[in-house]
């Protein structure tokens, strides 16, 4: 929201709580009392509005009740397109994600990639449905619609998901990790992204979002710089990984909400590569570096108090 504001934007927020309220406020916007699932505060929120950005969703891997996600990431997404068709927007933005690629293991990925058919979570397949029912309704109510793919989300501001691993990884001198590629893109980048989808994308197009593609001996190197100590991982081989987690399911060690799970071990074990070239020759993204990245990362972790550096 701050993007669009302080490129001199009128935003609207929809507003689930009152402390939801006063964030928006606090971020210059008009908030908007509702949720996803209240048809007319979408319609009288999005009145007279020229472009929507749907950025709502359940983002959790191993949810323990999947119905709830389902319900958001793909059901309310056609909600959401058709008020946004009454009210007479002319464009809507959609935050999907690169989960919904769905490329095989090992593959350089892109927006064209096929997808497998197979998912390694609920997460991705929620949100390759809501993606796929997006365009859907997009085209059946004559909207023009374009779709964000953000890879792992990492800068100030992000705590959970993903971000768990890396608090993981600073909280111990030598953390167990899986070899495994992992894909980041800066939370700047990931906003700004969104803002050129809706001037420059192609409507019916998505755009992967993604700054770097690295193996996770590298990631953690570069985090033991910017917290300025040394992190000595052991690095799991892939057959260790897909050995462990079966096993530790049967045990009940992990499942349900917890940060590491049967549905992000499998996510790990199958890593991510992707190629952003269509982002940067469409919507002109100038990616952040993965180093600059992480170290704003760490200094916002350790002053919000996730990590002690």
């Amino acid at each position: 929201m701050r993007h669009l504001v302080g490129s001199g934007i009128d935003v609207r927020g929809l507003a689930r709580s009152e402390a939801a309220a006063a964030s928006v406020i606090r971020n210059g916007g008009t908030p908007v009392m509702g949720d996803l699932s209240d048809d007319e505060a979408l319609r009288s929120g999005m009145s007279g509005c020229d472009i929507v950005y749907h950025v709502a969703g359940v983002n959790t891997m191993c949810p323990g009740d999947p119905g709830v996600m389902y319900r958001v990431n793909v059901d309310l997404v056609r909600a959401v397109v058709r008020a946004a068709a009454d009210a007479g927007v002319r464009r809507i933005v959609l935050t999907s994600s690169a989960a919904a690629i769905g490329e095989p293991a090992g593959m350089v990925a892109d927006e064209r990639t096929p997808h497998t058919g197979r998912f390694l979570s609920n997460y991705a397949r929620s949100k390759y449905l809501g993606e796929r029912a997006f365009f859907d309704e997009a085209t059946r109510r004559e909207i023009e619609a374009v779709a964000v793919n953000p890879s792992s989300v990492q800068g100030p501001g992000r705590a959970d998901g993903s971000a768990l691993l890396l608090r993981y990884a600073l909280g111990t001198r030598r953390p167990v990790v899986i070899d495994t590629t992992l894909s980041i893109v800066d939370i700047d980048d990931t906003a700004r992204a969104h803002l050129a989808a809706a001037i420059r994308g192609r409507p019916g197009q998505r755009y992967l979002i993604s700054g770097a593609s690295v193996g996770i001996r590298e990631v953690v190197a570069m985090l033991g710089e910017a917290a300025d100590r040394l992190i000595d991982p052991i690095v799991l081989p892939r057959w260790a990984g897909e050995s462990a987690y079966p096993v530790a399911a049967a045990a009940g060690l992990i499942g349900g909400d917890q940060p590491v799970c049967i549905e992000m071990l499998r996510t790990l074990l199958h890593g991510h590569r992707f190629d952003a070239s269509r982002s940067i020759d469409e919507l002109g993204i100038a990616y952040t570096p993965l180093d600059d990245t992480l170290e704003r990362t760490v200094d916002w972790l350790a002053d919000e108090g996730f990590v002690q550096l």
